[in-house]
């Protein structure tokens, strides 16, 4: 009989639904880089694909509050254009996002997201030369002269208005994940100082 490694809602997700996900994985391409099961860092893993199967389970019921279809997606390299944003969102959230379902819930409650036009002009300033045309294959020194600020203030808003999508979307995650989510004992955060597999230390 399966165990279980987290609730959601008051749902549990069996330690046999993260065998499933954990044998996906060491059936897959990246087989060969994941840790040996049984051992602390094989632990970890568990841990992580536990973090996850939550964030999925919190989407699905979000999405049923907010009557959000996945036919509302949009694209994934539209939400996570690059490694950058990634790295910036998060390895769980960054994860979810690969399901339409969490996409359209990220247009949903980050669709009114903006930016101030103060915010626009101060990146500019501090950064003249992140959106001026560069020929084809050339390197970033190639740009003659820094673009006017009207030639680039449309590009700059959709960059930190899209980065503040991000930020907003990872806050809202956060705060649904600590109102729904119960973690068994041994599938903790991974980063969770109080369980033996952590091996971070200050």
């Amino acid at each position: 009989m399966s165990g279980v490694a987290a609730t959601v809602g008051g749902v549990p997700i069996g330690t046999d639904e993260i065998d499933l996900r954990e044998s996906a994985l060491r059936a897959g391409p990246f087989a060969a880089a994941l840790p040996r099961a049984g051992t602390s860092e094989g632990r970890q893993l568990r841990r992580w694909l536990t973090q996850l199967a939550a964030a999925e389970r919190v989407i699905a019921v979000e999405a049923a509050t907010l009557a959000v279809t996945a036919q509302e997606a949009p694209a994934e390299d539209q939400v996570l254009p690059d490694d950058s944003a990634r790295l910036e969102i998060g390895s769980i959230a960054a994860g979810v996002l690969a399901n339409p379902l969490a996409r359209a819930v990220f247009a949903c409650i980050t669709a009114e997201v903006d930016v101030a036009d103060d915010d626009v002009g101060d990146y500019h300033t501090r950064n003249p030369m992140r959106f001026a045309a560069r020929p084809r294959g050339s390197g970033w020194r190639s740009a003659a002269s820094a673009p006017s600020f009207d030639e680039v203030q449309p590009a700059i808003r959709e960059h930190l208005r899209a980065a503040a999508r991000r930020r907003a979307f990872r806050v809202w995650l956060d705060a649904r994940w600590s109102a729904l989510v119960e973690l068994a004992p041994g599938y903790e955060h991974p980063g969770d100082p109080h369980q033996p597999d952590n091996t971070h230390r200050h």
